[in-house]
């Protein structure tokens, strides 16, 4: 199996291909680890491969504020220097610099 790099970032923003969202990446599964039913549960004619890097995502759109969770090829950078507003941002992060959310320190027990 050949090692993939994944082409975006923790910290970085980004937004969907197909769909009017965008969000803060948090965390990155080197290749889908979601549960079959959900993969299922994505229309055929845009279900993404499984053999990608996947992406959670602090996401907002319009309406509201969620975690979605992204294949690699139907996400593009986001560019417009926005800021993301969701809720939980600081959770995860502890600034943005830059247009970049920097990851909090991360404390072990």
């Amino acid at each position: 199996m050949s090692q993939r790099t994944a082409k975006f970032a923790i910290g970085q923003v980004v937004r969907h291909r197909f769909f009017p969202f965008r969000g803060v990446i948090f965390d990155v599964d080197p290749v889908y680890s979601n549960t079959e039913e959900w993969y299922q549960s994505i229309p055929e004619e845009i279900r993404p491969r499984k053999d990608q890097p996947f992406y959670h995502l602090l996401a907002e759109n319009e309406d509201s504020y969620y975690i979605a969770y992204v294949s690699e090829q139907n996400l593009q950078p986001d560019t417009s220097g926005e800021p993301v507003e969701h809720p939980q941002l600081g959770e995860f992060f502890a600034e943005c610099r830059d247009g970049r959310y920097i990851p909090r320190p991360r404390t072990s027990h």
